[in-house]
């Protein structure tokens, strides 16, 4: 693939890139995967899977669209496993998507930062949740999630960073990251497998 050549331009980076990470791909449906990434917020990965066939179980395991989720009452989303607060969001991003006409085709056209700036007006929708649908639903190339736990301390531990300072943390690992470009997804890809697979 294309990206590892450019990737291996920096010989620290080099030295994490065993094989090629899978292609990024276009996910259908982006209402849904961003109401899905806030009914997976602190939950292990195997909740988070229960949780949403729950909630597809509830429309006869179809796709719901924004109305569908708006017109279900709050109870039934509690009952499948959602808190309170993540019944609000969940039916905060419905209705939000409703209001401004979010459909795929819309967010496709737009660019990376321009997303972030739409999406993040929806309460319980912060920057991070933006990147992650950049990168996993919308299969964008260039997504530098610099909040990010994991890619915070796999650079750390990658450059010798001291991570005590988050503020200077992150400005060094911008600074990093920009020769990655125009493939940062794949660098964070590459930094967050190796993080959980590396020895200690």
């Amino acid at each position: 693939m294309e990206y590892i050549a450019h990737l291996k331009k920096d010989k620290k980076f080099a030295t994490i890139i065993t094989e090629p990470q899978e292609e990024l791909t276009l996910r259908k449906n982006i209402p849904l995967r961003l109401m899905a990434s806030i009914m997976s917020q602190q939950l292990n990965t195997k909740v988070a899977k229960v949780i949403y066939h729950r909630f597809l179980d509830l429309y006869k395991g179809k796709e719901p669209k924004p109305q569908q989720v708006l017109d279900t009452s709050p109870e039934v989303l509690r009952s499948i496993g959602l808190s309170n607060a993540k019944v609000q969001y969940v039916k905060n991003v419905a209705e939000f998507c409703i209001e401004n006409n979010i459909n795929d085709k819309k967010l496709m056209k737009m660019s990376n930062e321009d997303i972030i700036e739409l999406l993040t007006q929806i309460k319980g929708i912060g920057k991070w949740t933006v990147e992650m649908l950049l990168m996993f639903t919308l299969g964008r190339e260039d997504v530098f999630a610099v909040d990010d736990l994991g890619i915070q301390q796999a650079m750390a531990k990658l450059y010798k960073l001291d991570n005590l300072d988050k503020k200077q943390l992150k400005e060094k690992m911008l600074k990093l990251s920009a020769k990655w470009s125009p493939y940062r997804t794949y660098a964070c890809l590459h930094l967050w497998g190796w993080k959980d697979n590396k020895p200690e």
